[in-house]
Protein backbone atom coordinates (compact mmCIF):
# COMPACT_ATOMS: atom_id res chain seq x y z
CA UNK A 1 0.00 0.00 0.00
CA UNK A 2 1.37 3.15 -0.77
CA UNK A 3 0.95 6.04 1.87
CA UNK A 4 -2.10 8.15 0.70
CA UNK A 5 0.09 11.38 1.16
CA UNK A 6 2.08 10.35 -1.80
CA UNK A 7 -0.76 10.75 -4.22
CA UNK A 8 -1.95 13.97 -2.33
CA UNK A 9 0.00 17.45 -1.93
CA UNK A 10 -3.17 19.02 -0.53
CA UNK A 11 -1.74 20.28 2.59
CA UNK A 12 1.31 21.76 1.24
CA UNK A 13 -0.51 23.75 -1.47
CA UNK A 14 -3.21 24.95 0.92
CA UNK A 15 -2.13 26.14 4.20
CA UNK A 16 0.32 29.07 5.06
CA UNK A 17 3.34 27.38 7.06
CA UNK A 18 5.13 30.09 9.89
CA UNK A 19 7.20 28.76 12.46
CA UNK A 20 10.40 29.97 14.94
CA UNK A 21 13.29 31.13 12.99
CA UNK A 22 15.13 28.86 15.10
CA UNK A 23 14.02 25.60 12.70
CA UNK A 24 15.98 27.35 9.90
CA UNK A 25 19.66 27.94 12.73
CA UNK A 26 21.57 24.88 12.43
CA UNK A 27 23.52 25.93 15.50
CA UNK A 28 20.12 25.88 17.34
CA UNK A 29 19.32 22.54 15.96
CA UNK A 30 17.23 23.61 13.16
CA UNK A 31 17.16 21.46 9.81
CA UNK A 32 15.08 23.64 7.79
CA UNK A 33 16.93 25.25 4.33
CA UNK A 34 16.99 28.72 5.86
CA UNK A 35 17.13 29.63 1.81
CA UNK A 36 13.41 28.15 1.07
CA UNK A 37 11.90 30.89 4.15
CA UNK A 38 11.23 34.59 4.11
CA UNK A 39 10.93 36.23 6.98
CA UNK A 40 7.88 37.24 8.40
CA UNK A 41 8.46 39.09 11.48
CA UNK A 42 11.22 39.03 14.14
CA UNK A 43 10.00 35.58 15.67
CA UNK A 44 8.74 34.09 12.79
CA UNK A 45 9.70 32.65 9.21
CA UNK A 46 7.44 31.33 6.54
CA UNK A 47 7.85 28.96 3.69
CA UNK A 48 8.24 30.63 0.74
CA UNK A 49 4.91 29.80 -1.86
CA UNK A 50 3.26 29.88 1.04
CA UNK A 51 2.39 33.62 1.94
CA UNK A 52 0.24 34.16 -1.26
CA UNK A 53 -3.07 33.98 -2.06
CA UNK A 54 -3.19 31.01 -3.41
CA UNK A 55 -0.56 28.89 -1.36
CA UNK A 56 2.06 26.39 -2.49
CA UNK A 57 5.60 25.55 -0.64
CA UNK A 58 8.44 26.26 -2.53
CA UNK A 59 9.36 22.32 -1.31
CA UNK A 60 6.31 20.69 -2.68
CA UNK A 61 7.20 18.37 -5.66
CA UNK A 62 4.09 17.37 -6.71
CA UNK A 63 0.49 17.24 -8.79
CA UNK A 64 -1.80 17.54 -6.49
CA UNK A 65 -4.41 14.59 -6.69
CA UNK A 66 -1.63 12.68 -8.52
CA UNK A 67 1.44 12.60 -7.10
CA UNK A 68 3.27 14.52 -4.23
CA UNK A 69 6.52 14.39 -2.81
CA UNK A 70 8.28 17.21 0.24
CA UNK A 71 11.57 17.50 -1.56
CA UNK A 72 12.75 18.17 2.23
CA UNK A 73 10.72 15.70 3.93
CA UNK A 74 13.49 14.70 6.71
CA UNK A 75 14.22 18.56 7.38
CA UNK A 76 10.63 19.88 6.91
CA UNK A 77 9.64 22.91 9.87
CA UNK A 78 7.44 21.16 13.36
CA UNK A 79 4.26 22.60 11.99
CA UNK A 80 4.68 20.48 8.85
CA UNK A 81 5.79 17.47 11.46
CA UNK A 82 1.94 18.18 13.30
CA UNK A 83 -0.61 17.83 10.37
CA UNK A 84 -1.68 14.46 10.19
CA UNK A 85 -3.14 12.67 7.46
CA UNK A 86 -6.94 11.56 8.00
CA UNK A 87 -7.20 8.31 9.69
CA UNK A 88 -3.89 7.17 10.22
CA UNK A 89 -3.54 7.31 13.68
CA UNK A 90 -7.40 6.39 14.04
CA UNK A 91 -8.86 10.19 13.88
CA UNK A 92 -9.61 12.39 11.17
CA UNK A 93 -7.65 15.15 10.75
CA UNK A 94 -9.99 18.43 10.00
CA UNK A 95 -6.52 19.83 8.40
CA UNK A 96 -6.58 16.93 5.76
CA UNK A 97 -10.22 17.03 5.32
CA UNK A 98 -10.21 20.88 5.03
CA UNK A 99 -6.88 20.72 2.48
CA UNK A 100 -8.56 17.77 0.39
CA UNK A 101 -11.72 18.96 -0.29
CA UNK A 102 -10.29 22.26 -0.73
CA UNK A 103 -8.93 20.79 -3.96
CA UNK A 104 -11.27 18.57 -4.69
CA UNK A 105 -10.43 15.36 -3.08
CA UNK A 106 -12.49 13.30 -0.84
CA UNK A 107 -11.52 13.30 2.61
CA UNK A 108 -9.17 10.12 3.56
CA UNK A 109 -11.32 7.19 5.42
CA UNK A 110 -10.08 4.49 7.18
CA UNK A 111 -10.23 2.20 4.49
CA UNK A 112 -7.58 4.03 2.53
CA UNK A 113 -5.16 2.56 4.86
CA UNK A 114 -5.74 -1.09 4.65
CA UNK A 115 -4.53 -3.38 1.68
CA UNK A 116 -7.45 -5.08 -0.10
CA UNK A 117 -5.26 -8.10 1.50
CA UNK A 118 -5.30 -7.26 4.74
CA UNK A 119 -9.27 -7.12 5.52
CA UNK A 120 -10.43 -10.21 6.99
CA UNK A 121 -12.88 -11.24 4.68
Amino acid sequence: MNHPCLSCGACCAHFRVGFHWSETEPMMGGTVPAGLTARLDPHRVYMRGTWSPAPRCIALDAEIGVRARCTIHPDKPSVCREVLASWEFGAHSPQCDKARIAHGLAPLTPADWHDDGDIAA
